[in-house]
């Protein structure tokens, strides 16, 4: 029997204690050969209409409890963890078993079990018993709040050069600067010019310009000065507008400075505003399933 992703954490988290790096293949098959598993078993799937398979997708759901408790962690590369400090002081309790109660006592993994003003992971214990249409409307939350959280993890970790590629695909899909490649003959070298990385025509004759400046920064805060300074880099060209992105956050002085601006209008897009974006015009995904939920149509089956 397979089981569930609970049952995977703890044999996960024991599976990696040397504290090397592990690749998910040879984790899933050191697991399956533990839970003794067929072949048939692990290579289920969740659903006739959902073709990925059940073990492997529960191994990943595993790992994710675990990541956001930082039990785990990930490399730069793709599909591969490793166990954190924390990680090995939870082995060295010897805990019977792994869970998402017991995962509730890091601060972390209770901010990423939040949605709203109902845990859906806490459903078994509320008095408040969901609809179906609510049930899948917190399920959806769910899995977009953890796609965000994890592509806003790969913008801090790719390179200065792919990070720029990145927002100009989205600036190109939201409709400014026309082509990637008339945004990207705008950019300056890494070096930057004035604070300034790139220029976005608003119209096909670059009459009115709106000016880029992208920071890939991990958790270096952006503050009023950085912000002050690409103002005064618009300035220096005479400009109007500009738009300043990082993978960060901007502090409560640099979001007031831009809000009290007369002369220039300047947007600040922040590392959770930027995977939103990256979401709604889905820059870096593909579409895993659609499930269409259908009704009966009253009308049709009425007398002509």
């Amino acid at each position: 029997m397979i089981p569930s992703y609970e049952e995977l954490m703890l044999p996960l988290l024991q599976s990696i204690k040397d504290g090397k790096i592990h690749l998910n293949e040879e984790i899933e098959k050191k697991l399956a050969k533990k839970f003794e598993l067929t072949a048939e078993e692990v290579q289920e799937f969740v659903s006739i209409k959902n073709k990925k398979r059940k073990f492997y997708d529960r191994i990943n759901w595993a790992k994710t409890y675990l990541k956001k408790a930082q039990l785990i962690e990930g490399t730069n590369k793709r599909g591969e963890f490793k166990i954190t400090k924390r990680g090995l002081e939870v082995l060295e309790e010897t805990p019977l078993i792994l869970d998402a109660k017991y995962l509730r006592k890091y601060p972390e993994f209770l901010e990423f079990q939040k949605i709203g003003k109902n845990d859906i992971l806490k459903k078994n214990e509320s008095k408040q018993v969901d609809t179906p249409m609510e049930g899948l409307e917190k399920i959806y939350e769910l899995l977009n709040n953890e796609l965000k959280e994890e592509m806003l993890e790969k913008l801090k970790k790719v390179d200065f050069y792919k990070f720029e590629a990145i927002v100009i695909d989205l600036v190109v899909k939201m409709g400014y600067g026309g082509s990637k490649a008339e945004i990207s003959q705008s950019l300056t070298k890494k070096s930057s010019d004035e604070g300034i990385d790139g220029i976005i025509n608003e119209d096909r004759l670059g009459l009115d310009r709106i000016y880029l400046q992208a920071k890939r920064w991990n958790n270096t805060t952006v503050g009023r000065p950085e912000v002050q300074k690409f103002v005064g880099a618009l300035a220096g060209k005479g400009a109007m507008k500009g738009i300043f992105i990082t993978t960060s956050t901007f502090t409560k002085e640099a979001i007031i400075y831009c809000e009290n601006l007369t002369s220039q209008k300047i947007v600040l897009i922040d590392g959770n505003k930027l995977v939103e974006l990256m979401v709604e015009f889905n820059i870096g995904l593909y579409t895993e399933q659609i499930y269409e939920i259908k009704k009966i149509d009253l009308d049709y089956f009425l007398d002509d």
